[in-house]
Protein backbone atom coordinates (compact mmCIF):
# COMPACT_ATOMS: atom_id res chain seq x y z
CA UNK A 1 0.00 0.00 0.00
CA UNK A 2 1.08 3.49 -0.85
CA UNK A 3 1.72 5.43 2.11
CA UNK A 4 1.38 9.43 1.56
CA UNK A 5 2.73 11.86 4.62
CA UNK A 6 2.32 15.05 3.89
CA UNK A 7 4.56 17.87 5.35
CA UNK A 8 5.45 21.50 5.22
CA UNK A 9 8.54 23.74 4.07
CA UNK A 10 8.41 26.93 4.70
CA UNK A 11 10.24 29.17 2.05
CA UNK A 12 10.20 32.68 0.18
CA UNK A 13 7.31 33.86 -0.42
CA UNK A 14 5.98 37.27 -2.02
CA UNK A 15 2.63 38.63 -2.95
CA UNK A 16 4.64 39.83 -6.22
CA UNK A 17 3.99 38.30 -9.36
CA UNK A 18 6.17 35.47 -9.94
CA UNK A 19 9.20 37.36 -12.21
CA UNK A 20 11.59 33.70 -13.23
CA UNK A 21 8.86 33.45 -16.39
CA UNK A 22 11.22 34.03 -19.29
CA UNK A 23 10.20 34.36 -22.97
CA UNK A 24 12.59 33.89 -25.38
CA UNK A 25 12.99 34.79 -28.87
CA UNK A 26 14.39 31.21 -29.62
CA UNK A 27 12.03 28.54 -31.66
CA UNK A 28 13.57 25.72 -29.40
CA UNK A 29 15.30 26.30 -26.13
CA UNK A 30 16.55 24.52 -22.82
CA UNK A 31 18.00 25.46 -19.80
CA UNK A 32 19.82 23.58 -17.39
CA UNK A 33 20.98 24.11 -13.71
CA UNK A 34 24.16 21.16 -13.29
CA UNK A 35 24.67 22.14 -10.05
CA UNK A 36 21.38 21.04 -8.87
CA UNK A 37 19.66 18.99 -11.86
CA UNK A 38 17.19 21.49 -12.53
CA UNK A 39 15.55 21.95 -15.59
CA UNK A 40 15.37 25.78 -16.02
CA UNK A 41 13.43 26.25 -19.14
CA UNK A 42 11.77 23.93 -21.74
CA UNK A 43 10.76 25.12 -24.96
CA UNK A 44 9.71 22.49 -27.44
CA UNK A 45 13.51 21.33 -26.53
CA UNK A 46 12.59 17.48 -27.30
CA UNK A 47 11.77 18.53 -31.21
CA UNK A 48 14.82 17.79 -33.46
CA UNK A 49 15.75 20.26 -35.78
CA UNK A 50 18.81 21.27 -37.97
CA UNK A 51 21.55 21.69 -35.64
CA UNK A 52 24.14 22.94 -37.51
CA UNK A 53 27.50 23.23 -36.34
CA UNK A 54 26.17 23.06 -32.68
CA UNK A 55 26.51 18.89 -33.54
CA UNK A 56 29.64 19.54 -33.80
CA UNK A 57 30.18 18.66 -30.30
CA UNK A 58 29.16 14.95 -30.94
CA UNK A 59 32.01 14.39 -33.15
CA UNK A 60 34.11 16.22 -30.47
CA UNK A 61 32.64 13.82 -27.83
CA UNK A 62 33.09 11.10 -30.09
CA UNK A 63 37.24 11.79 -30.42
CA UNK A 64 37.43 12.90 -26.00
CA UNK A 65 36.16 9.55 -25.98
CA UNK A 66 38.73 7.80 -28.05
CA UNK A 67 41.50 9.41 -26.09
CA UNK A 68 39.85 8.50 -22.77
CA UNK A 69 39.96 4.98 -24.05
CA UNK A 70 43.73 5.33 -25.32
CA UNK A 71 42.70 4.43 -29.24
CA UNK A 72 44.60 7.53 -29.70
CA UNK A 73 46.35 10.30 -27.89
CA UNK A 74 46.86 14.03 -28.33
CA UNK A 75 50.24 13.73 -30.61
CA UNK A 76 48.52 10.51 -33.07
CA UNK A 77 48.16 12.32 -36.48
CA UNK A 78 45.37 11.79 -39.05
CA UNK A 79 45.19 12.17 -43.00
CA UNK A 80 43.38 14.59 -44.84
CA UNK A 81 41.76 13.44 -47.33
CA UNK A 82 40.36 15.54 -50.71
CA UNK A 83 36.55 15.17 -49.58
CA UNK A 84 38.43 16.89 -45.90
CA UNK A 85 39.58 19.22 -48.23
CA UNK A 86 36.54 20.05 -50.50
CA UNK A 87 35.06 21.07 -47.12
CA UNK A 88 37.23 24.67 -47.43
CA UNK A 89 36.14 25.26 -50.97
CA UNK A 90 32.54 24.57 -50.32
CA UNK A 91 32.29 27.45 -47.82
CA UNK A 92 31.40 27.62 -44.50
CA UNK A 93 33.91 27.27 -41.02
CA UNK A 94 37.20 25.83 -41.97
CA UNK A 95 40.92 25.62 -40.81
CA UNK A 96 42.09 25.60 -44.12
CA UNK A 97 43.48 21.85 -44.00
CA UNK A 98 45.10 20.66 -47.61
CA UNK A 99 46.21 16.95 -48.59
CA UNK A 100 49.85 17.64 -47.61
CA UNK A 101 48.73 18.66 -43.78
CA UNK A 102 49.09 15.52 -41.29
CA UNK A 103 47.47 17.74 -38.43
CA UNK A 104 47.58 15.97 -34.82
CA UNK A 105 44.67 15.17 -32.61
CA UNK A 106 45.18 18.34 -30.47
CA UNK A 107 45.41 20.50 -33.45
CA UNK A 108 42.26 18.85 -34.73
CA UNK A 109 40.31 19.54 -31.25
CA UNK A 110 41.32 23.27 -31.49
CA UNK A 111 40.47 23.21 -34.99
CA UNK A 112 37.24 21.93 -34.29
CA UNK A 113 36.29 23.88 -31.23
CA UNK A 114 37.79 27.20 -31.97
CA UNK A 115 37.71 27.83 -35.52
CA UNK A 116 34.56 25.16 -36.22
CA UNK A 117 36.39 23.64 -38.83
CA UNK A 118 34.05 21.32 -41.07
CA UNK A 119 37.04 19.60 -42.89
CA UNK A 120 38.63 18.77 -39.55
CA UNK A 121 35.51 16.89 -38.78
CA UNK A 122 35.60 15.21 -41.70
CA UNK A 123 39.47 14.28 -40.75
CA UNK A 124 38.55 13.49 -37.31
CA UNK A 125 35.51 10.67 -39.08
CA UNK A 126 37.43 9.40 -41.61
CA UNK A 127 40.91 9.14 -38.80
CA UNK A 128 38.53 7.31 -36.27
CA UNK A 129 35.75 5.44 -38.64
CA UNK A 130 37.12 5.13 -41.93
CA UNK A 131 34.43 7.16 -44.25
CA UNK A 132 32.00 10.00 -42.55
CA UNK A 133 29.30 7.31 -43.17
CA UNK A 134 30.52 4.79 -41.10
CA UNK A 135 31.26 8.16 -38.15
CA UNK A 136 27.69 8.92 -38.98
CA UNK A 137 26.18 5.76 -37.96
CA UNK A 138 28.20 5.46 -34.92
CA UNK A 139 27.55 8.95 -33.39
CA UNK A 140 23.76 8.44 -34.00
CA UNK A 141 24.18 4.62 -31.94
CA UNK A 142 26.34 6.76 -29.34
CA UNK A 143 23.37 9.16 -28.92
CA UNK A 144 20.77 6.84 -28.31
CA UNK A 145 23.18 5.46 -25.83
CA UNK A 146 23.91 8.20 -23.73
CA UNK A 147 19.87 8.94 -23.48
CA UNK A 148 20.28 11.24 -26.67
CA UNK A 149 16.71 10.24 -28.12
CA UNK A 150 15.64 12.69 -30.60
CA UNK A 151 19.20 12.76 -32.55
CA UNK A 152 20.38 11.47 -36.29
CA UNK A 153 23.70 12.17 -37.67
CA UNK A 154 24.02 12.20 -41.35
CA UNK A 155 27.62 13.77 -41.00
CA UNK A 156 30.32 14.77 -38.82
CA UNK A 157 30.24 18.74 -39.11
CA UNK A 158 26.87 19.53 -39.54
CA UNK A 159 26.72 20.40 -42.70
CA UNK A 160 22.86 20.81 -44.04
CA UNK A 161 21.00 17.32 -44.35
CA UNK A 162 17.46 16.83 -44.40
CA UNK A 163 18.45 13.59 -42.34
CA UNK A 164 20.41 15.63 -39.54
CA UNK A 165 18.61 16.34 -36.71
CA UNK A 166 19.24 17.14 -32.77
CA UNK A 167 16.89 18.25 -30.13
CA UNK A 168 18.12 21.04 -28.14
CA UNK A 169 17.65 18.64 -24.83
CA UNK A 170 19.83 16.32 -26.68
CA UNK A 171 22.53 19.90 -27.39
CA UNK A 172 22.44 20.06 -23.40
CA UNK A 173 22.93 16.50 -21.95
CA UNK A 174 26.13 16.48 -24.79
CA UNK A 175 26.91 19.74 -23.27
CA UNK A 176 26.50 18.68 -19.92
CA UNK A 177 28.07 15.41 -20.81
CA UNK A 178 31.02 17.30 -21.76
CA UNK A 179 31.31 19.50 -19.01
CA UNK A 180 31.01 16.91 -16.42
CA UNK A 181 32.93 13.69 -17.57
CA UNK A 182 36.12 15.79 -19.83
CA UNK A 183 37.03 18.58 -17.69
CA UNK A 184 40.82 18.62 -18.60
CA UNK A 185 40.09 18.68 -22.49
CA UNK A 186 36.96 20.76 -22.04
CA UNK A 187 38.78 24.12 -20.93
CA UNK A 188 39.57 24.09 -24.33
CA UNK A 189 36.40 25.66 -25.61
CA UNK A 190 37.50 28.77 -23.56
CA UNK A 191 39.93 29.16 -25.86
CA UNK A 192 39.46 32.74 -27.76
CA UNK A 193 41.55 32.03 -30.65
CA UNK A 194 43.48 29.47 -32.73
CA UNK A 195 45.64 29.70 -35.83
CA UNK A 196 46.93 26.60 -37.63
CA UNK A 197 49.99 26.73 -39.27
CA UNK A 198 49.06 30.50 -39.69
CA UNK A 199 46.53 30.44 -42.38
CA UNK A 200 43.27 30.49 -40.61
CA UNK A 201 43.60 34.89 -39.92
CA UNK A 202 39.93 35.82 -41.01
CA UNK A 203 38.69 32.37 -39.02
CA UNK A 204 40.71 31.94 -35.69
CA UNK A 205 38.33 33.51 -33.67
CA UNK A 206 36.16 31.59 -30.95
CA UNK A 207 32.81 32.56 -32.38
CA UNK A 208 30.72 32.47 -28.45
CA UNK A 209 29.70 35.91 -27.82
CA UNK A 210 29.69 34.99 -24.43
CA UNK A 211 33.13 34.22 -23.59
CA UNK A 212 34.78 38.29 -23.47
CA UNK A 213 31.43 39.34 -21.42
CA UNK A 214 32.92 38.23 -18.19
CA UNK A 215 29.79 36.80 -16.76
CA UNK A 216 31.46 33.02 -16.35
CA UNK A 217 31.32 31.68 -19.43
CA UNK A 218 33.41 29.13 -21.02
CA UNK A 219 32.16 26.84 -23.75
CA UNK A 220 30.57 25.49 -25.85
CA UNK A 221 29.72 25.90 -29.27
CA UNK A 222 27.82 28.55 -31.94
CA UNK A 223 25.82 27.58 -34.93
CA UNK A 224 24.07 28.90 -38.60
CA UNK A 225 22.82 28.03 -41.41
CA UNK A 226 19.89 29.19 -43.46
CA UNK A 227 17.60 26.63 -42.58
CA UNK A 228 18.77 25.94 -38.80
CA UNK A 229 18.83 30.04 -38.25
CA UNK A 230 20.97 31.00 -35.27
CA UNK A 231 21.59 29.15 -31.90
CA UNK A 232 24.08 28.40 -29.43
CA UNK A 233 24.89 25.81 -26.94
CA UNK A 234 26.66 27.37 -23.95
CA UNK A 235 27.88 26.71 -20.36
CA UNK A 236 28.56 29.78 -17.72
CA UNK A 237 29.67 29.43 -14.21
CA UNK A 238 28.65 31.74 -10.69
CA UNK A 239 29.40 31.37 -7.43
CA UNK A 240 28.25 27.75 -6.52
CA UNK A 241 26.56 27.08 -9.86
CA UNK A 242 26.87 25.73 -13.56
CA UNK A 243 24.35 26.53 -16.00
CA UNK A 244 24.20 24.88 -19.60
CA UNK A 245 21.67 26.22 -22.15
CA UNK A 246 20.81 25.53 -25.93
CA UNK A 247 19.03 27.16 -28.49
CA UNK A 248 18.07 27.78 -31.93
CA UNK A 249 16.15 29.64 -34.57
CA UNK A 250 17.02 33.10 -33.78
CA UNK A 251 17.17 35.86 -36.93
CA UNK A 252 20.79 36.96 -36.52
CA UNK A 253 23.95 36.59 -34.56
CA UNK A 254 23.46 39.69 -32.56
CA UNK A 255 20.37 38.85 -31.72
CA UNK A 256 21.51 35.60 -30.74
CA UNK A 257 24.33 37.35 -28.63
CA UNK A 258 21.63 39.53 -26.48
CA UNK A 259 19.71 36.46 -25.96
CA UNK A 260 22.16 34.87 -24.48
CA UNK A 261 23.28 37.30 -22.13
CA UNK A 262 19.45 37.41 -21.15
CA UNK A 263 19.46 33.96 -20.68
CA UNK A 264 22.82 34.01 -18.44
CA UNK A 265 21.55 36.56 -16.24
CA UNK A 266 17.86 35.18 -16.11
CA UNK A 267 19.47 31.87 -14.66
CA UNK A 268 21.41 33.22 -12.13
CA UNK A 269 19.31 35.99 -11.10
CA UNK A 270 16.21 34.66 -10.69
CA UNK A 271 16.76 31.39 -9.01
CA UNK A 272 18.84 30.67 -5.77
CA UNK A 273 19.85 27.21 -4.03
CA UNK A 274 17.93 26.85 -1.09
CA UNK A 275 18.84 23.79 1.18
CA UNK A 276 16.03 22.20 1.87
CA UNK A 277 17.19 19.49 4.57
CA UNK A 278 20.67 18.14 5.70
CA UNK A 279 21.50 14.68 5.09
CA UNK A 280 20.82 12.41 8.03
CA UNK A 281 17.89 14.46 9.04
CA UNK A 282 14.78 13.10 10.03
CA UNK A 283 11.60 13.96 7.49
CA UNK A 284 9.62 11.14 8.72
CA UNK A 285 8.60 7.52 9.73
CA UNK A 286 7.53 4.42 8.03
CA UNK A 287 5.43 1.53 9.72
CA UNK A 288 7.56 -1.54 10.06
CA UNK A 289 5.99 -4.66 10.06
CA UNK A 290 7.44 -7.74 11.69
CA UNK A 291 10.19 -5.59 13.31
CA UNK A 292 11.81 -4.99 16.84
CA UNK A 293 10.50 -1.24 16.05
CA UNK A 294 7.03 -0.29 15.25
CA UNK A 295 8.45 2.48 12.90
CA UNK A 296 12.14 3.37 11.17
CA UNK A 297 13.32 7.16 10.41
CA UNK A 298 13.42 8.30 6.94
CA UNK A 299 16.04 10.53 6.36
CA UNK A 300 18.16 11.74 3.11
CA UNK A 301 21.28 10.15 2.13
CA UNK A 302 22.94 13.61 1.02
CA UNK A 303 21.69 17.20 1.98
CA UNK A 304 18.53 18.43 0.04
CA UNK A 305 19.32 21.03 -2.03
CA UNK A 306 17.09 22.78 -4.55
CA UNK A 307 17.01 25.75 -7.17
CA UNK A 308 14.30 27.67 -6.19
CA UNK A 309 12.38 31.03 -8.30
CA UNK A 310 13.70 34.24 -5.93
CA UNK A 311 9.81 35.34 -6.32
CA UNK A 312 8.29 31.88 -5.60
CA UNK A 313 4.29 33.05 -4.66
CA UNK A 314 3.29 29.99 -3.12
CA UNK A 315 5.53 27.55 -0.12
CA UNK A 316 6.64 24.62 -1.83
CA UNK A 317 4.74 21.69 -0.87
CA UNK A 318 6.42 18.52 0.47
CA UNK A 319 5.17 14.60 0.47
CA UNK A 320 6.77 11.36 1.44
CA UNK A 321 6.14 8.38 -0.17
CA UNK A 322 6.08 4.69 0.34
CA UNK A 323 4.80 1.22 -0.04
CA UNK A 324 4.26 0.07 3.42
CA UNK A 325 4.46 -1.02 6.31
CA UNK A 326 7.97 -2.27 5.27
CA UNK A 327 8.78 -5.63 6.25
CA UNK A 328 11.64 -5.94 8.55
CA UNK A 329 14.86 -6.69 8.54
CA UNK A 330 15.50 -3.30 7.31
CA UNK A 331 19.37 -2.59 6.67
CA UNK A 332 20.31 1.40 8.10
CA UNK A 333 20.42 3.12 4.34
CA UNK A 334 18.07 1.03 2.66
CA UNK A 335 16.09 2.77 0.23
CA UNK A 336 12.30 2.79 1.04
CA UNK A 337 10.81 6.15 0.44
CA UNK A 338 10.89 9.32 -1.40
CA UNK A 339 10.48 13.20 -0.97
CA UNK A 340 8.40 14.30 -3.20
CA UNK A 341 8.96 18.23 -3.85
CA UNK A 342 6.23 20.48 -5.77
CA UNK A 343 7.89 23.97 -6.50
CA UNK A 344 5.54 26.32 -7.67
CA UNK A 345 5.72 26.36 -12.46
CA UNK A 346 8.75 24.11 -11.86
CA UNK A 347 8.76 20.03 -12.77
CA UNK A 348 8.53 17.82 -9.44
CA UNK A 349 11.74 16.58 -8.03
CA UNK A 350 11.81 12.64 -6.45
CA UNK A 351 14.33 12.55 -3.65
CA UNK A 352 15.46 9.16 -2.14
CA UNK A 353 14.95 8.30 1.81
CA UNK A 354 16.67 5.88 3.38
CA UNK A 355 16.51 3.78 6.94
CA UNK A 356 17.61 5.97 9.49
CA UNK A 357 18.45 2.68 11.05
CA UNK A 358 18.97 -0.93 11.32
CA UNK A 359 15.49 -2.99 12.53
CA UNK A 360 15.79 -6.52 12.98
CA UNK A 361 13.10 -9.08 12.47
CA UNK A 362 10.89 -8.98 15.95
CA UNK A 363 11.29 -12.09 18.36
CA UNK A 364 8.21 -14.41 19.74
CA UNK A 365 6.29 -11.97 21.20
CA UNK A 366 6.30 -9.38 18.18
CA UNK A 367 5.04 -12.71 16.03
CA UNK A 368 2.47 -13.48 18.53
CA UNK A 369 0.99 -9.87 18.80
CA UNK A 370 1.30 -9.47 15.12
CA UNK A 371 -0.37 -12.97 14.47
CA UNK A 372 -3.50 -11.84 16.95
CA UNK A 373 -3.35 -8.41 14.85
CA UNK A 374 -4.06 -10.39 12.04
CA UNK A 375 -6.60 -12.43 13.61
CA UNK A 376 -8.21 -10.10 14.72
CA UNK A 377 -9.04 -8.35 11.97
CA UNK A 378 -10.33 -11.64 10.01
CA UNK A 379 -13.02 -12.58 12.98
CA UNK A 380 -14.51 -8.64 13.48
CA UNK A 381 -17.85 -8.39 11.73
CA UNK A 382 -18.06 -5.33 8.64
CA UNK A 383 -18.98 -1.97 10.34
CA UNK A 384 -22.89 -1.43 9.33
CA UNK A 385 -24.26 1.46 9.22
CA UNK A 386 -26.40 2.39 12.40
CA UNK A 387 -30.62 2.49 12.08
Amino acid sequence: MLKPIALAFALLASAAPAAFAFETQASEAWVYDITTGTVLMDKDAQIPVPPASMSKLMTINMLFEALRDGRVTMDTTFAVSSRAKAMTAAGGSTMFLNELDRPTVEELIHGMIVNSGNDACVVVAEGLAGTEEAFAQQMTERARALGMENSVFANASGWPDPAHRMSMEDLGILATRLITEFPDYYAIFAETEYNYKDRAHANRFNRNPLLKLGIGADGLKTGHTQEAGYGLVASAVQGDRRIVFAFTGLPSEKIRAEEAERIVNWAFRQFSMKTMAKAGTRIAEAEVWMGDAATVGLVPAEDVVRLMPALAQENVTAEVVYKGPVEAPITKGQQIAELVLQVPSMAEARIPLVAEADVPTGGFITKLSTAAQVLFRRVMPAETPAS
